[in-house]
């Protein structure tokens, strides 16, 4: 058994003096004395009986509050099925990862167990001054025939007979994997899974989430994230399982947590037993457990803060106004270098960031424009510049976008076929166009992850073209078709293009787009999310007479103002546009001298869900003492409202406006958390930095 018991102090031992770890990072800590294995840092320690690597979890410690909750159970708080019993002492070792650019410095704690002819290995990570621990799964060896992919189950498929049996929950125990157990005692914990839905061209309700109680006999939870309370205590915990959308993962199982009193399991690893080899590690899905607090807020913050250190932002990279010209569904028969310089020229006078050619800048047509998307690697031409449409190629794109302080980005489509079995061709594609054009932003599109080896190679692509480049590009992964990464998986490569919506199929409707946003902020950063605002003046004559809710009965300034808290994505030909629409400059280039403090803080939605008729909007939490207030208010008659926010009972806060129509005021915070604000038209917004003059309650 190897161990690392004090990695800090070997690691000073040769480390320069100004290379020592940071005093922050030195709080993580792993250690293994005995037969005990403490994973902690400054605010959390978990607790587990080695158990020769097949880890049994005896206790969990909320630093700050001084509180730790025992386990009921003592059993293993992982399970593969056939294999249970560990053969040999297990393996252990911690490591300080470092400057890794795209996430915050950590530790990493590997913890192997031989199980049988398989070998599992769990790898930990924890961060300073995160509540949270997270878990990644990684397989090889034999699998016991005992390990059978069954079918995804279901209450329908669950016979209980009455309220003595037990044999279902034994046989859906026994029967998939699990990757964590908690087991609390009592009887009073309320829970609330969160289900999350990508395929955004097909769904237009992207969150749903619903509130049980435990109960002593299973129920079947699906949702990658999952609320823990305490209801003698109101404490809160989080579980966040790190996969893709419940009804996209691999090997499912039929729901994601198997709960009753005493248990609640994290089930479904995102493998079956044909897909682990028997000599390489093969990655499932992971979990992260997080400690909350007593309210809400403290709860959102602590998963905000794991999530915030998973992907680190920096400004020169993440932050981006960035333009795409597929919006106006001209795809790729505009495209060339007199239209881009064109495009360009007007974008700057918007004030746009980032300009992305789409699909058409290269040789390769793909089966939405008339080609094949299949079998990509065999053409050697394919991601060529297109010198039919650049003769020159992009050289003078390039030098134009320079000269008017824009970035130029690119669309790219891996090689779906046979699992991205040729994704080096394709990482080293990236490479050459980051290397020879200086490209940083890429599209990643028609993603297509079917199995396991698809998930692994794509992800080595990703990986590659980061290593490659030192982290110098990102990756705007499209969630909008196909079965991807969702919203909590390989979430580290970038932002997330969210949605297609077209003023041509009336599909865009801006509280559609708001209430999506809105609905996914709580629970995922919304700096991470491209969110699209569109040409408003096209196709207005194809949405029926007096809807009142048509994109034209907005302003373009407010159809901005909704992507204000993400990364605002153009989804349109800037050369299409009305002369009117580059008045909406002056409000782009006030939110540039405020979008990276803006997305500094922490952002949460407030007010009510959007419906189009209502008052809703954004809370970016710089401190405790100040941070911003986007506010909308929708085509309501109320001219005043008392919104809902993130604030305490009886705090004064003053708000200075900064963009939209909005009047600096101070107002006291009501017992619910509201505060009254006012803005002088339907379909107005406004942007306001706050501060807290008195504290409250």
């Amino acid at each position: 058994m190897r161990r690392t018991l004090s990695i800090f102090a070997l690691i000073s031992l040769w480390l320069p003096a100004r290379l020592v770890l940071a005093q922050p990072l030195a709080t993580c800590r792993a250690t293994l004395t005995n037969d005990t294995l403490v994973i902690e840092n400054n605010l959390m320690a978990r607790r587990f009986l080695w158990n020769k690597g097949n880890l049994i979890t005896l206790d969990l410690t909320d630093k700050k509050r001084k509180q730790t909750w025992q386990w009921v159970d003592r059993e293993p708080d992982c399970a593969v099925p056939g294999h249970t019993t560990p053969s040999d002492k297990g393996q252990f070792e911690s490591t300080h990862v470092l400057n890794q650019l795209n996430q915050a410095e950590h530790l990493e704690v590997s913890v192997t167990a031989q199980l049988g002819t398989l070998t599992v290995k769990r790898v930990f990570q924890i961060y300073p001054s995160v509540a949270a621990i997270t878990c990644t799964f990684f397989l090889r060896g034999k699998v016991s025939p005992d390990w059978k992919q069954l079918p995804p189950a279901s209450y329908n498929t669950l016979d209980f007979n009455n309220i003595e049996s037990q044999k279902n929950l034994n046989t859906i125990s026994s029967g998939v994997p699990v990757m964590d157990k908690l087991s609390f005692a009592g009887n009073h914990w309320q829970l609330r899974p969160v289900e999350f839905f990508d395929m955004t061209d097909r769904n237009n309700t992207l969150v749903k989430e619903t509130t049980y109680n435990l109960y002593r006999l299973p129920g079947f939870l699906t949702g990658n994230l999952l609320f823990i309370k305490d209801l003698t205590s109101d404490y809160s915990f989080f579980v966040l399982k790190e996969a893709p959308c419940s009804y996209l993962q691999l090997a499912p199982v039929g729901f994601d947590f198997l709960v009753k009193h005493g248990s609640i399991q994290t089930v479904g690893i995102g493998l079956t037993p044909s897909d682990i080899p028997k000599n390489e590690w093969v990655r499932g899905y992971g979990f992260t457990l997080g400690l909350g607090g007593k309210t809400e807020l403290e709860t959102l913050q602590a998963l905000r803060g794991y999530q915030d250190a998973k992907h680190l932002r920096r400004t020169h990279l993440d932050e981006m106004i960035l333009m795409n010209t597929w919006g106006d569904r001209n795809k790729e028969t505009r495209l060339s270098e007199s239209f881009i310089v064109s495009e360009l020229k007007q974008a700057a006078r918007l004030g746009i960031t980032h300009y992305q050619i789409d699909s058409g800048w290269q040789v390769g047509v793909p089966h939405f424009s008339g080609g094949s998307s299949e079998n990509i690697w065999k053409d050697d031409t394919y991601w060529n510049v297109n010198l039919k449409r650049f003769p020159n190629g992009l050289k003078p794109v390039l030098e134009e976008a320079q000269k008017m302080g824009i970035q130029l980005g690119l669309w790219f489509s891996p090689s779906v076929d046979s699992s991205f079995k040729h994704w080096e061709k394709d990482a080293q594609t990236l490479i050459n166009l980051h290397r020879e054009h200086g490209i940083r932003t890429f599209k990643i599109d028609l993603v297509q992850i079917d199995d396991k080896q698809g998930e692994v190679n794509l992800r080595k692509m990703l990986d590659t073209v980061l290593k490659a480049t030192n982290y110098g590009v990102i990756f705007n992964m499209d969630v909008t078709a196909g079965r991807r990464n969702g919203y909590h998986f390989m979430n580290e490569y970038g932002n997330l293009f969210l949605e297609n919506r077209y003023t041509d199929w009336t599909n865009y409707y801006p509280y559609w787009t708001l209430r999506n946003f809105w609905n996914l902020s709580k629970y995922v950063p919304p700096q991470n999310l491209q969110i699209e605002f569109l040409n408003k003046w096209r196709n207005a004559d194809k949405y029926p007479p007096g809807d009142r809710f048509s994109p034209a009965n907005y302003s373009f300034d407010y159809l901005f103002a909704i992507t204000m808290m993400a990364q605002p994505l153009a989804w349109f030909e800037a050369t299409g546009l009305p002369a009117e629409a580059f008045q909406t400059g002056k409000l782009i280039q006030t939110y540039q001298t405020v979008q990276t403090h803006l997305h500094g803080g922490q952002i949460f939605p407030i007010g009510d869900e959007p419906n189009g008729k209502g008052w809703t909007g954004f809370q970016s939490i710089i401190t405790d003492k100040d941070g911003f207030l986007l506010i909308f208010r929708e085509d309501t008659p109320n001219s005043q409202q008392a919104i809902r926010t993130w604030f305490s009972a009886d705090q004064r806060v003053r708000l200075q406006p900064v963009a939209g129509s909005g009047k600096g005021i101070e107002s006291i915070v009501t017992v619910d958390g509201r505060l009254s604000v006012t803005l002088p038209a339907p379909n107005s917004f406004g942007l306001y930095r706050y501060t807290v003059v008195r504290e409250g309650r």
